[in-house]
């Protein structure tokens, strides 16, 4: 499978808040939205990665992007992980169904049964602007992918 292509409406999917309460495509309506994938709360990489997002947190904001963190660990664990981090970055949960929401964008790794390390960028229309699948979930990538994201939305 690959991951979702620019261009195509994103399909409809439900995750979980933190709170229980769900996030669907409403929420996406007519906001610039960075869902970045990973495999586990607290596994080295996925720590790194979202230390790294929340140093330019600021700057992704400034370009009208609010980003998700999305797993398939349970709503609990994202918020222990959360926390523990210490960043601001909302995590949403494809728990149950297991990844039922990465699959159908393509972000699934079947093999191990997880999330793999993928980035979408949807534009306020519900329209995929620009999407990126790491070569391997160890891969972390860097923000200036979503900067270059963030760039196919505007142009």
């Amino acid at each position: 499978m690959s991951i979702i292509a620019p261009g195509t409406p994103v399909p409809a999917f439900t995750l979980k808040r933190g709170d229980g309460g769900d996030f669907t495509n409403a929420d996406l309506e007519g906001k610039t939205t960075v869902l970045v994938f990973y495999p586990f709360a607290f596994s080295p990489v996925c720590n790194d990665q979202f230390q790294v997002y929340e140093e330019v947190l600021d700057e992704f904001t400034a370009k009208g992007a609010t980003l998700y963190g999305v797993s398939t660990d349970a709503t609990w664990s994202q918020g222990a992980f959360k926390e523990k981090l210490g960043v601001s970055i909302e995590m949403l949960s494809d728990f149950e169904p297991k990844g039922e929401t990465a699959k159908k964008l393509g972000a699934y790794f079947e093999p191990a049964g997880m999330t793999n390390r993928a980035l979408v960028v949807i534009g306020p229309d519900g329209v995929v602007a620009w999407s990126h699948l790491a070569d391997s979930p160890g891969d972390l990538p860097g923000a200036n992918l979503i900067f270059d994201g963030l760039d196919a939305v505007s142009a």
